[in-house]
């Protein structure tokens, strides 16, 4: 299974080039899941389906233009798949005073494989961005955390997160995603895809090499992620690879880099029933 990840920066900046490019660069990447962040979707304009074509599956946030968790041009979130597609949750992730106005949500999608895969819970989280939320963000994966577990155990398959996460893997929201740090008393595993295959080597994904990032210094960089849930031994999914995409020369389209990810189910996956 190869699945993509992006930022689209909805459509700031030379839109039309952008949207031309990404169409073009998506077609040849031929991933099966992508989640993109930032997409819009109004009346007159499903930018998801403009870049992607008529080649996916789409799950797509609701609530954008006329609810708390959508920006005002529609701005929200999309799943594709190649595979069909069954159950949609969308996970508020309004979770303190802060979260009210950012279209913080997370989107989980149930993919239905063919075999060896199976069942796949993809969930396209995509929590507070400003520097300072933390708080909201351990607060946001325990949501979603507990969301997944509840899915996981009615129907039991692969699970994925993966999007514009907004934090580097040393904070705590991130460690906890990585089995490294308890949030209210709930834990989980997930490996990291680029951990996986780089070791200590970040992914750095939002970074003033790109054109079109406009923070001088920001200092979360490696905040785009795609992680798998671990059973007791080890991940389901196993990472064959794990590269930046979207990142060099006229294939840049956005504020972020996009990952793109490959993943074969591991030798054991009977324990995802458990």
């Amino acid at each position: 299974m190869r699945i993509a990840t992006l930022n689209t920066w909805g459509t700031r900046g030379p839109s039309a080039d952008r949207q031309k490019t990404m169409r073009a660069e998506f077609a040849r990447l031929e991933a099966d899941v992508i989640t993109l962040q930032e997409t819009v979707l109004t009346a007159q304009v499903d930018q998801a389906a403009q870049i992607l074509g008529s080649g996916y599956h789409l799950a797509q946030q609701t609530q954008r233009e006329t609810g708390r968790h959508g920006a005002p041009d529609g701005q929200g979130i999309t799943t594709a798949s190649r595979w069909p597609i069954g159950e949609v949750v969308e996970v508020d992730l309004d979770v303190t005073d802060r979260t009210s106005d950012f279209a913080c949500i997370c989107l989980i999608t149930e993919i239905l494989a063919p075999a060896p895969l199976g069942r796949i819970w993809v969930a396209n989280h995509f929590p507070d961005y400003q520097l300072d939320h933390e708080r909201e963000r351990r607060l946001q994966a325990v949501t979603v955390a507990r969301a997944l577990e509840r899915l996981r155990l009615d129907r039991p398959g692969h699970v994925v997160v993966a999007g514009d996460m907004d934090a580097e893997r040393t904070s705590d929201s991130m460690r906890f995603w990585t089995g490294r740090h308890v949030i209210e008393d709930t834990s989980v595993c997930y490996r990291c895809a680029a951990e996986a295959v780089h070791g200590g080597t970040a992914r750095e994904t939002y970074t003033p090499a790109n054109p079109y990032q406009v923070d001088p210094d920001w200092p979360f960089r490696s905040i785009d992620h795609v992680l798998v849930r671990c059973t007791p031994s080890g991940p389901s999914l196993i990472a064959l690879s794990c590269r930046r995409a979207f990142d060099t020369g006229p294939t840049t389209v956005s504020d972020h880099y996009g990952l793109v990810v490959d993943y074969e189910p591991a030798a054991d996956t009977g324990s995802i029933e458990h």
